[in-house]
């Protein structure tokens, strides 16, 4: 089990509950850049400890940025029930408000796994937009760049959604069993957006972390 590299914090999430928190895993420093990370399915016991997010966690560490990854409603110390949908959005929302207010960042990184990966295209839309749902502000900084890794984009439609093709890329592996490479390929086209695919990779990309890894620092 990979255990937390230091020890979370609950912040207001006053939209789920009265006295409403979300668990947070952050590390913040002076880079201008932040990066929230977004996990998997939490009806299928996703949470930000799943070793996809860990990488990527670990990635953009080492990088100096800011780094911010969360439990959503229902996991962990977070309060409230599973929803899988609109509540997990809203949760995305909080919490990147939340970091934008610890930090002095003007940049950020949006980072997906799986469901989290369509929840990053609904917070990108957002930022893109410039339209919020009622109760949250337009997060003030720019997008520049959204890492989709095997999003569920299936279960989940994007049709509408705004994405920026000019900073968006989607890595998946062409042995993926929960999502179809090809409909990863077809989305990734019909957006227009950038693609990495990992060979022999399985959705969680098992024995293959360091694949991963490598990838992203490709496309840095």
């Amino acid at each position: 089990m990979i255990r937390p590299l230091k020890p979370t914090q609950l912040i207001p999430a006053p939209h789920i509950m009265a006295g409403g928190v979300l668990e947070v895993d952050a590390t913040l420093t002076n880079s201008d850049t932040l990066v929230l990370l977004l996990h998997p399915n939490p009806k299928h016991g996703g949470n930000m400890m799943s070793k996809v997010i860990t990488t990527m966690y670990r990635h953009y560490r080492e990088q100096g940025m800011n780094v911010v990854r969360f439990n959503y409603r229902g996991v962990g110390h977070s309060r409230g029930e599973i929803e899988y949908g609109q509540g997990e959005f809203l949760d995305a929302l909080c919490v990147l408000l939340w970091a934008l207010s610890q930090t002095s960042a003007k940049r950020l990184c949006l980072g997906g796994f799986s469901f989290g990966g369509f929840l990053a295209c609904q917070v990108a839309d957002v930022i893109l937009t410039g339209q919020a749902p009622n109760g949250f502000n337009v997060p003030d900084v720019k997008l520049i760049k959204t890492v989709l890794v095997a999003p569920s984009i299936e279960k989940n439609d994007p049709t509408g959604l705004v994405l920026d093709p000019k900073t968006t890329t989607v890595i998946y592996g062409d042995k993926d069993e929960f999502v179809k490479p090809s409909s990863m390929y077809d989305f990734a086209t019909k957006f227009e957006l950038s693609y990495q695919v990992v060979p022999n990779a399985t959705h969680f990309f098992h024995g293959q972390l360091g694949e991963l890894k490598q990838t992203l620092q490709n496309i840095d």
